[in-house]
């Protein structure tokens, strides 16, 4: 008896140490969750964008040092020195994760700004970073890969340039005023009330580096202005910073080019040129704006469906930090390129760093002068402060969290950009999985089911005609959807009958003009750690004797890995096969079943290359050459492209090429991958009054490939159950609350649309 005794009180002993060190293992990671989140949400306002307070303290802090003799951005004269841009310096990456994964002091904050120097003999370009904010003390020269010098003539246009350009187009529209109005019914640049012209220009502004001459084409300004070309179009050249020399060096009319407006207007008189008559236009030609026509089946008089969310919501942001469903991450929006998350982890573990976009692209075709010029490279417009207000219920859901944002980009103090960012969880009304289990007897032995729903983040760029919708969506089992959508006006010019190569005729005398678009991400993975390898996954088919009945051979599809060693191995052209899986991986990091932990890159893309290898622009773009390139992270390759390739694609700052050029090995190493998407758009009738976003999508996934042991969104309480009870009525299992009911926000449809210095 005694000895049956000691067994029991042995056995309890280890029940209890057992139970102890489970507890203790328990505390331990819930312990390091926490201690995870806490460091998370500790580094996140690294990346915060620079605040109000922080800008206007750079500007103070340069107009004080006298050798800079700077002046008001927004004065006249192009012969001056002042600031372009006051945008955050991200800290370096290795400074950083010593904040957010060890929780040590963040790195001082800094600005980076952009200072064009035109009071100088020799004009010139030169970026500051400026440190520490918010009351900087010190200033240095920020650099370039290769050292490589900033052409002044590369610089974006300013709104003093622009002030300008319309000068010199008033002389120019005054000399062929009768032309003009004969060919539009009336309207004209200057004197014209309710019938005036406006302008679009084009780029890049020449045709080698070093130039600045600019195709514009003249518009009537209605509603939709880029859907009325009037058949003019003209070449200035404004590389002077005296816009006294300013020249015209070519005119476009009627499909025939002239040296200068006068021998235009002369061979007009003289009926020396075809004359353009444009059809009388009156306030009730609708085509370019949004007034409802035709007729319509649905109803007016109820509402459409509605997102809600019935007790409140389930995601929470602290300045730039959110959390959702086991998600964490900071964003920004760059003023130059545009949206921006960092340090996004799920249930505490790191994913990426930094997923970014680089560039957005739009490279067209046609008959006319400024179509075939047409090479829009949008980070050279600073597409990221073209991030205008979201109206409610159409832009975003009326639930939405609406953020504003502030930039600093020519102008003299910052400007306040209302309800410019967007975030909010949706249904997606589809499930993330079910099941429905047949007894085959006309009943079931369960179902079983989970909704969808997503964490999204949306912000818009509006570079000229165009608008692009960036989203970031974030899923319940671990995937990232990273995807742009493309709407707006097409990029249109006067219709020509060789203008059928290039487009489709979409109204009288609108050609709308093929185009591609590309758009370039930044995405540095940190798969369990900085030690990362990549390896791509096809198939291959196998031909071999069947083992149970050796007569035959069976013929199946085989797993075909291949792993990819150096950066140019990584880099995959486009017009070649391109792998179906790729997979980033951490080599010494395993799931429970023995699988490296990795994530894959899926495409939902029809992207190809715009222009041939090295060919005069295409050097600007050499990130266009790949839908995917692997490099290693370097601090000293941050991004992509730069603001000044739109107007230097020749010989660009940032040459992406070089970034894989010394073709490095990326075994087990911090790894970046640069993702190019994109799609082919022939613009045709149903384009008209604008592009819709069905159809016109594109992006990425993020996906976990033995990252976690099973789904993480089983971990979801919003999973329904349902059996069949013994008495055949259903028993329904759920762990939240059921709803029933509905409900509509009270607040009314509010939209300012304006955007202000403060």
């Amino acid at each position: 008896m005694r000895n049956y005794e000691i067994c029991v009180s042995l056995e309890f002993y280890r029940r209890a140490m057992r139970l102890l060190c489970l507890l203790q293992l328990v505390s331990l990671a819930v312990c390091s969750t926490s201690r995870s989140r806490d460091w998370a949400h500790h580094g996140a306002p690294m990346f915060a964008d620079l605040t109000v307070r922080e800008m206007k303290a750079v500007r103070a802090y340069l107009h004080d040092i006298p050798e800079l003799e700077l002046t008001d951005a927004r004065s006249k004269t192009l012969r001056k020195n002042s600031i372009l841009l006051i945008e955050l310096h991200l800290p370096r990456k290795p400074e950083a994760l010593r904040a957010l994964d060890r929780g040590q002091a963040k790195p001082p904050r800094q600005a980076r700004v952009i200072i064009q120097f035109g009071n100088q003999t020799k004009p010139n370009i030169t970026e500051y970073i400026v440190s520490p904010l918010p009351s900087p003390k010190s200033h240095e020269v920020k650099t370039f890969k290769g050292n490589r010098p900033v052409r002044f003539q590369s610089r974006p246009i300013t709104a003093a340039e622009y002030e300008h350009l319309t000068g010199m187009l008033m002389k120019i529209t005054t000399t062929a005023h009768k032309l003009l109005s004969e060919t539009t019914g009336g309207f004209s640049f200057t004197n014209c009330s309710d019938r005036c012209l406006t302008f679009s220009d084009i780029a890049p502004r020449g045709l080698s580096s070093g130039e600045r001459r600019t195709w514009i084409m003249l518009q009537k300004f209605v509603e939709g202005y880029f859907l009325h070309p009037v058949g003019f179009e003209v070449l200035i050249n404004h590389e002077s910073l005296d816009p006294e020399n300013w020249t015209v060096e070519k005119v476009w009319y009627n499909s025939m080019y002239f040296d200068s407006v006068e021998e235009l207007v002369e061979k007009y008189e003289s009926g020396g040129v075809e004359k353009v008559k444009l059809p009388k236009h009156d306030d009730n030609d609708l085509y370019s704006t949004y007034n409802p026509r035709g007729h319509s089946n649905t109803p007016t008089n109820i509402h459409g469906p509605k997102l809600v969310e019935p007790q409140g919501p389930r995601y929470h942001i602290d300045r730039n930090f959110v959390e959702y469903a086991g998600w964490s991450f900071a964003f920004r929006v760059r003023s130059s390129a545009g949206l921006q998350v960092f340090d996004l982890r799920f249930n505490g573990e790191r994913i990426a760093y930094e997923i970014s976009l680089q560039e957005a692209i739009a490279f067209y075709a046609g008959d006319t002068p400024a179509a075939m010029q047409t090479k829009y490279m949008d980070a050279g417009w600073a597409m990221g402060i073209s991030s205008f207000e979201l109206a409610p219920g159409i832009d975003c859901p009326e639930i939405a969290t609406f953020v504003d944002l502030y930039h600093y980009y020519d102008t003299d103090k910052p400007v306040h950009y209302k309800n410019a960012l967007c975030i909010f969880e949706m249904t997606t009304a589809m499930p993330l999985r079910r099941h429905f289990n047949s007894n085959f007897k006309g009943g079931y032995n369960f179902y079983g089911g989970l909704e969808s729903t997503v964490l999204v983040m949306r912000t818009t760029s509006t570079v000229y005609n165009y608008d692009y919708l960036w989203d970031f969506l974030f899923y319940p089992n671990g995937v990232v959807e990273v995807k742009v959508s493309a709407t707006g006006y097409i990029h249109a010019t006067f219709f020509t009958p060789n203008g059928l190569h290039y487009g489709n005729k979409v109204y009288n005398y609108v050609l709308g003009n093929l185009h591609t678009h590309l758009v370039h991400y930044k995405v540095d993975l940190d798969i369990s750690g900085r030690e990362n390898s990549f390896e791509t996954m096809d198939l291959k088919f196998v031909n071999f004797t069947n083992p149970w009945s050796p007569n035959h051979t069976i013929i199946q599809s085989k797993l075909h890995r291949t792993e990819h060693k150096t950066e140019r191995s990584a880099a995959f052209q486009f017009g070649k096969k391109f792998p179906r899986y790729l997979h980033f991986y951490n080599p010494n990091e395993k799931n429970k079943w023995g699988h490296q932990k990795g994530y894959r890159i899926q495409y939902n893309s029809h992207a190809h290359s715009v222009l041939p290898k090295s060919w005069k622009e295409e050097k600007g773009i050499s990130w266009s050459r790949y839908p995917l390139a692997v490099t290693r992270h370097k601090d000293s390759e941050a991004t992509s492209s730069s603001i000044y390739t739109q107007n230097d694609p020749w010989e660009p700052v940032v040459y992406f090429e070089d970034y894989i050029r010394n073709n490095e090995d990326i075994v087990n190493q911090d790894l970046v991958a640069w993702v190019t998407v994109g799609f082919l758009h022939v613009p045709h009738s149903e384009d008209i009054p604008n592009t819709a976003t069905p159809g016109n999508a594109v992006g990425f996934f993020l996906r976990p490939f033995n990252f976690f042991d099973e789904d993480p969104s089983v971990a979801s309480r919003s999973t329904v159950i349902v059996r069949p009870g013994q008495d055949g009525k259903p028993k329904v299992q759920r762990w939240t609350p059921e709803v029933i009911g509905h409900c509509v926000t009270n607040k009314p449809f509010f939209y300012n649309g304006t955007y202000a210095g403060i």
